[in-house]
């Protein structure tokens, strides 16, 4: 297979309680800026890194109670160049947080917290550059 066929990932999507509020909420919390608004609503916000987050509205499945061990997608991961400075920023905005700082499974330190929807997201510092094996 040719190595750089699949490059990662574009963008994981959200299901929102508001679509507009959650897309305010990741802007101005962290960092990310309105790129494109389709009509259903959905918002494409752009992160400084060029990645993608789409917001869109969810339906009327009940959320269901998961952990970080529970199948299927569990958090997204927000690389940060100093944790402490985004925990005290996240702190002044009021985030819930799921946990102590600890380490990160391949290095690093992250902590998990709470988007206002009760989406599972992570701050993790990690020492760069990764290399392939």
């Amino acid at each position: 297979m040719n190595e750089t066929l699949f490059w990662g990932v574009d963008h994981p999507a959200v299901a929102a309680d508001d679509v507009e509020k959650l897309a305010d909420w990741y802007c101005t919390v962290l960092g990310y800026k309105k790129w494109f608004r389709h009509e259903k609503p959905v918002w494409m916000l752009v992160a400084p890194d060029d990645t993608l987050l789409e917001i869109m509205p969810k339906d009327d499945t009940a959320r269901p109670v998961r952990t970080t061990w529970t199948p299927g997608w569990s958090h997204l991961a927000l690389r940060v160049s100093n944790i402490e400075q985004a925990i005290a920023w996240l702190d002044q905005h009021g985030v819930t947080w799921g946990g102590e700082l600890t380490n990160a499974i391949g290095g690093g330190l992250v902590r998990n917290f709470f988007d206002p929807d009760g989406n599972m997201l992570q701050v993790l510092e990690r020492p760069l550059p990764i290399t392939n094996p």
